[in-house]
């Protein structure tokens, strides 16, 4: 069985606005619930023109606010650049106004450029993450007796549920060894996730928060009638991933981060150097009919030994977005968990 989800980064097209793709998020997240979608999660970026997603935590609000089941989380926080106790009590409150739908998803990495993280952070650097990390745990679970110790409010009963995010074996380690559920971002590194969310399992300590191991794959994927609809309408992420090299973050500065429109992305010449970009992303990328993308999808969990997937769709048109959730929803119907 597997639990569907979708990835959302609210991008921003040519030609469109912020407000317009934040507003596409929020109907999208309606729309997943319909269609029977287990989770809708929100990624964090920073300083890039393509993504209006860089407060996951406003949209969680606004997202759990205009739905009524859907599981709702972060995709994830980056906790390199804030407090622990903030993000446990941002998160607490979320908890206490939807009890049992919000879940909290933790990114190792800046989400943006060096001067862009010092700007946010302080200057702190990565090797904060790991006693953050240990200190978040820590207000979640209460340990603390003495009375006089800081605690996070409000305080709820069980939850949020903590992932771990990553596109390597460093973020696999920590959530196998902290106890944490795990996402393996397959839209970054391909398949060499299998291996990595294998190796997760196998060294996990269970944990009050999660006995078990719980893993979770993030793909890129584009589904349409047909593998040649699917091809066309995947010219747009080609175009962009030419010009950004693939960064989901912020690319190079005065590069145009935004989806370009089908018709621009259709009419563009690709170069050579162009031509071998889109070409190194490889496995990264599934388009195709439904049966096409559903198959891969099956396969990919399979192998991992995962029950969850996330799906990330770039398309700039939010109705053939909208579509490609649909006919995936629909191709596996019969092997999904509510």
């Amino acid at each position: 069985m597997i639990r569907l989800g979708i990835l959302d980064l609210s991008p921003v097209r040519s030609g469109g606005s912020p407000a317009e793709a934040l507003a596409e998020t929020v109907r999208l997240a309606q729309a997943a619930e319909a269609l029977g979608y287990h989770r809708f999660w929100l990624a964090e970026h920073h300083g890039a023109t393509g993504f209006a997603g860089s407060c996951p935590e406003v949209l969680i609000a606004a997202i759990a606010a205009a739905t009524r089941s859907i599981r709702v989380g972060s995709g994830g926080v980056l906790l390199r650049h804030y407090s622990p106790l903030k993000v446990v009590e941002t998160f607490r409150t979320l908890e206490a106004l939807y009890p049992g739908r919000i879940e909290l998803g933790l990114g190792r990495a800046p989400g943006c450029d060096e001067q862009t993280a010092a700007a946010l952070s302080g200057g702190v650097g990565e090797d904060v993450f790991e006693p953050r990390l240990r200190s978040l745990l820590a207000y979640l679970e209460d340990v603390e007796e003495d009375p006089e110790a800081v605690r996070a409010v409000p305080v709820v009963d069980g939850g949020p549920p903590v992932w771990l995010l990553g596109s390597g074996t460093r973020s696999a380690a920590y959530a196998a060894y902290f106890g944490c559920a795990f996402a393996f971002a397959h839209f970054l590194a391909g398949d060499a996730g299998v291996q990595v969310v294998r190796m997760y399992a196998e060294r996990y300590r269970p944990s009050s928060r999660a006995p078990e191991p719980q893993a979770c794959l993030a793909v890129a994927a584009l589904c349409a009638e047909s593998d040649r609809d699917a091809e066309r309408l995947s010219a747009s992420a080609r175009l962009w991933f030419a010009r950004t090299d693939g960064k989901f973050t912020a690319p190079d500065r005065g590069v145009d981060g935004r989806m370009p429109s089908l018709d621009e992305a259709l009419a563009h010449r690709f170069t050579p150097e162009e031509q071998a970009k889109v070409a190194a992303v490889g496995d990264r990328w599934i388009a195709g009919s439904p049966a096409r993308v559903r198959d891969r999808l099956l396969e990919l969990a399979e192998r991992a030994g995962v029950e969850n997937v996330l799906v990330l769709t770039l398309c700039p048109d939010f109705e053939a977005r909208l579509r490609s959730y649909e006919l995936l929803a629909k191709a596996l119907a019969p092997v999904a968990a509510h």
